[in-house]
């Protein structure tokens, strides 16, 4: 029997809630599979780590994590805590620190779910975005100096490398052949930011004539926001910037219905280190507690690292009792229903337990 070894960081506030969802869905799958086993290492890094150990993880951390095949990730932020020290001390020190370099976050209409756009249901909208997970606006450069003086500066540099540039466009160029359209985005603000957007540009169209099976278009970050709501059924798989792609993908989650159902895969491509698989929602700690976390996001994130790890199969498996459960109409409120976290998840087990394969 295959065995994968996966490093479970619930961190902060629901994020213990949908990983525990999470890996029961998940123990669910393997069992129903029987062809895979998954051993479970659980990490308590996070903001309450930090109130007791003065850091968001131990400074050997990564070292601990390498020895996972993939990483299970569920929320950083605490409302008592600065965003930027929960942010760059978790998980931005995880994907930055393994390299992984492209963040993928697949949107579509699950059955069941009602998207706010007009006429728009499942099969109608259905994306890929792509974000540049390692550099760019997030790259962590810049200062303050004179600080709370009137003449006080702040600088947030972005850093555009062609390595960087270049191995993101040719991911994003090989997951568009790999879809049935073989069409891509790709997205800057290249008539404004005329130095590292009109890099951008120049690589894509550098890249691009080594995939002539794809059709590609540039399109500028505001005007993508408005084809997304407009024209949803013109956009396929869209490659980003950082800050850019982090921002369009959440306008994504919420026109296919909820944040709670939207995933993340933080890949490291080349498979140096493992890769990390997150829902977006953050920690929501407006609901921590109160047992109504959408689990949703959390299932869908398993099923990719399940395909990661070569679970084809176990993937396919989740992905068609989570659908089966949201067409049932069994949803968190966030969606409309009335279910409870522990709802979701026992009525997915059950799904997935008799499930025809």
């Amino acid at each position: 029997m295959r065995s994968h070894r996966i490093a479970s960081i619930p961190a902060d506030g629901i994020g213990p809630e949908v990983i525990a969802a999470g890996l029961e869905v998940l123990d669910a799958v393997a069992s129903r599979d029987g062809g895979f086993s998954l051993i479970v290492d659980q990490y308590d890094w996070g903001s309450d780590w930090y109130r007791k150990h003065g850091e968001m993880m131990p400074a050997d951390g990564l070292a601990w994590l390498r020895t996972a095949d993939a990483i299970y990730f569920g929320a950083v932020g605490d409302p008592n805590l600065p965003d930027s020290l929960t942010l760059w001390g978790l998980r931005l020190a995880i994907c930055q620190g393994f390299d992984q370099y492209a963040n993928v976050r697949p949107t579509r209409i699950l059955p069941g779910i009602v998207s706010p756009l007009r006429d728009v249901g499942p099969g109608d909208l259905d994306w890929v975005i792509v974000r540049e997970n390692s550099e760019g606006e997030y790259s962590g450069q810049g200062g303050r100096t004179h600080r709370g003086l009137p003449e006080e500066v702040a600088t947030e540099t972005a850093i555009f490398t062609r390595r960087g540039v270049e191995r993101i466009m040719r991911y994003a160029f090989d997951l568009a052949r790999s879809r049935p359209r073989k069409q891509l985005t790709v997205v800057t603000k290249s008539n404004a930011q005329r130095h590292g957007m009109v890099f951008w540009d120049e690589i894509a169209g550098l890249v691009s004539h080594d995939y002539p099976d794809v059709r590609w278009d540039k399109e500028l970050v505001d005007a993508m926001t408005m084809r997304m709501v407009c024209k949803p059924r013109t956009i396929d798989t869209v490659v980003a910037t950082n800050l850019h792609a982090d921002i369009l993908s959440d306008l994504a989650a919420a026109l296919a219905g909820s944040l709670g159902i939207a995933p993340t895969a933080n890949i490291d491509p080349e498979r140096r280190s493992p890769s990390m698989f997150e829902p977006i929602h953050g920690s929501a700690f407006d609901i921590t507690g109160k047992g109504i976390a959408n689990p949703v996001a959390t299932f869908w994130t398993g099923a990719m690292m399940l395909e990661h790890l070569g679970e084809a199969a176990g993937a396919a498996l989740l992905m068609r009792a989570v659908e089966q459960v949201c067409a049932a109409g069994i949803m968190t409120p966030d969606l409309g229903g009335k279910a409870t976290t522990k709802e979701v998840t026992r009525a997915v087990v059950e799904a997935v337990r008799g499930m025809n394969r």
